[in-house]
């Protein structure tokens, strides 16, 4: 059941707790324990959470593969490049 589990999450991403028991068909309990196994070996990553779908309140674990990292933001990165050909002026 642990391979079921990381696999859907290699292929959806982070993801609730209810919406992991939906799709695979787990009931909440048994998802639970699973999680908690997975998380104390380190393949998964959870934290509490609490979002707001419509004004209606879901509070639940959210669930990520510990080696998944975001994809590095497109365009410049912060801080400046020195210049090799550029003179420095020091002030007397």
């Amino acid at each position: 059941m642990n391979t079921a589990i990381l696999k859907f999450l290699r292929a959806n991403g982070e993801q609730l707790d209810a919406e992991i028991s939906q799709a695979l068909h787990i009931p909440m309990a048994q998802l639970k324990n699973q999680v908690a196994q997975l998380s104390a070996s380190g393949d998964v990553i959870c934290c509490k959470v609490t979002r707001f779908i419509d004004g209606k309140k879901i509070e639940g674990t959210s669930c990520r593969l510990s080696c998944d990292l975001p994809a590095p933001a497109r365009g410049r990165k912060p801080g400046v490049k020195k210049d090799p050909n550029a003179v420095d002026i020091i002030p007397e």
